[in-house]
């Protein structure tokens, strides 16, 4: 079978692909960043994602929290999303600004990563999906202050209807085929970044 063919045949619509799915990264910032519990590994994997979006076509947006006080996006990351949006509300699934990005034609999907998990990233989630929007959460790639904190999140986010994923689970499910030079382009990144073997929480 060609990839030809298999382009025809219908997918679950449980699988992302970069039609239909926004990469959002929740406030990465400066100040609130060295009191994060496992940030050395969750970088790479926000790191990961950024380049691998950025190589499948798949939109990212990312935002502040009160820059006032947290302080901007840290490096590398604001090398790579140059466009940031500011809100002051935790969620960034109430800010208008964040809501008409999202509006787009085609765009179900909203992959997300960033920090806290149990704040500005929980109450994210949900509230997307009070707005009809399938989400899904990269483990790897999101973190709290406390461990504790970041594993009941999770926890109620899966209950919740998010779905857990991995950013490397993610960025294949985006890649949809071997052989191709989209694949080599991220087979690239996948050794540049390797995959957590173990998440310190």
């Amino acid at each position: 079978m060609s990839g030809s063919d298999i382009g025809n045949i219908p997918r679950s619509p449980q699988l992302m692909n970069p039609a239909d799915t926004v990469l959002l990264v929740i406030d990465v910032q400066d100040r609130l960043w060295p009191h994060i519990h496992g940030r050395e590994v969750i970088l790479p994997r926000i790191e990961f994602l950024i380049d691998a979006a950025q190589i499948l076509s798949v939109r990212t947006i990312a935002t502040e929290q009160y820059v006032k006080g947290l302080g901007p996006t840290v490096e590398p990351i604001a090398q790579k999303l140059p466009l940031r949006i500011e809100k002051i509300a935790f969620s960034a699934g109430i800010e208008p600004a964040v809501l008409a990005e999202l509006e787009k034609p085609g765009i179900r999907k909203i992959l997300l990563v960033g920090i806290e998990t149990h704040v500005c990233v929980m109450q994210t989630a949900l509230d997307l999906l009070a707005n009809g929007f399938q989400v899904y959460l990269a483990v790897d790639a999101v973190g709290s202050r406390s461990p504790m904190d970041r594993a009941t999140a999770l926890s109620r986010l899966a209950s919740s209807g998010v779905q857990l994923t991995t950013a490397e689970s993610a960025v294949f499910e985006w890649t949809k085929l071997a052989g191709t030079p989209t694949f080599k382009a991220v087979s690239v990144l996948v050794k540049k970044y390797p995959p957590v073997i173990e998440h310190p929480s």
